[in-house]
Formats: structure tokens, sequence, C-alpha cells
């Protein structure tokens, strides 16, 4: 599950494995060996992984279905504004 959470999500991001190597100062072998399942990060990249793709560890572990976005540092306006932004793509 982690293995394949963390392929959809960089590809959702548009980036490839080195791209996405290079912004956690990992080999993109490392990548690789996570997308393949051979390896599984450590609690540490797990959470930069989580960090970088702005989901939760729990979403990246399979342990819960939904995405989360952060709103961190966004007015109550923004906030709002995105969350109008979200109903409409769900329309879509």
């Amino acid at each position: 599950m982690l293995n394949e959470n963390i392929k959809k999500l960089r590809l959702a991001r548009g980036i490839n494995q080195v791209e996405l190597a290079s912004a956690l100062n990992v080999s993109k072998q490392c990548v690789s060996n996570w997308e393949n399942d051979y390896i599984l990060p450590s609690v540490e990249m797990l959470i930069k992984l989580a960090k970088f793709f702005n989901v939760t560890t729990d979403y990246l572990l399979g342990l819960s279905p939904e995405k989360t976005i952060s709103v961190n540092g966004l007015t109550e306006e923004q906030i709002a504004h995105l969350r109008l932004i979200v109903e409409d793509l769900k329309q879509l």
C-alpha cells in the first residue's frame, strides 16, 4: 500500500523518481526501491514524504482513505475560498 501511494502521489504531481529523490535528498534507486516495495522508508523519511506530498502519514500507510492538505498560515477567508474550489471540483 505504501509503495502504491508514493507512486500515485508522485505521478499526480507530475514528477519523476529523480525529481522526487532530489527533493528528498536521496538517490533515485531509493525511490525506486520504495515504489517497487523492496524496502520501506525510515520513519523520518515517511514524515518527509508526507510533508512533501502534503498528506498524512496515515494516508501514506493506507490507514486513512482521506487525503488532507495543510491550511496552516492561511487566513479564514483563504480557507473559505479553498472550500469553494473543492466543492466546484467535485461537481466536474
